[in-house]
């Protein structure tokens, strides 16, 4: 168990790493014009570390989605190599670049949420909280 939980506190400590000197690339050291403003929002390792996909949020619709990820797979030997240079490490994980949607479908649950609480009957929010008190034949 010790040693579980030692080899995914290692992965998370890489993958924030990597996080980190990857986004700091893109932010000032890559200077493809196809990358739109992005930045790495997770990075997941595979459990033997020979791999990694590499979540980032791009600021703009689907068409600078697409090309800041064509971008940077285009890109990916160089980063490799600048992370190796950086971290001091032996091995660096084969990157694969994907869109994190996360933060958009968090925004369009949001939207939708508020829309069905502006939807809602004066009557039904008062039923519900009468019909969860106690009642003396409950006691």
């Amino acid at each position: 168990m010790p040693e579980q939980r030692a080899r995914k506190y290692h992965q998370d400590r890489v993958a924030g790493t990597l996080r980190d000197e990857i986004t700091a690339m893109i932010e000032g050291q890559l200077s493809d014009p196809r990358i739109a403003f992005a930045y790495v929002s997770q990075v997941a390792l595979n459990p033997g570390g020979k791999s990694a996909l590499v979540y980032i949020t791009v600021d703009g619709g689907p068409k600078e989605e697409e090309e800041t990820v064509a971008a940077l797979m285009d890109a990916r030997g160089y980063i490799r190599h600048e992370l190796l240079e950086r971290t001091g490490k032996r091995h660096v994980p084969d990157l694969s670049f994907h869109i994190d949607r996360s933060e958009k479908m968090k925004a369009r649950i949001d939207e939708l949420m508020g829309r069905s609480r502006g939807r809602k009957k004066p009557g039904a929010a008062s039923g519900a909280a009468t019909s969860s008190t106690p009642t003396s034949e409950s006691k």
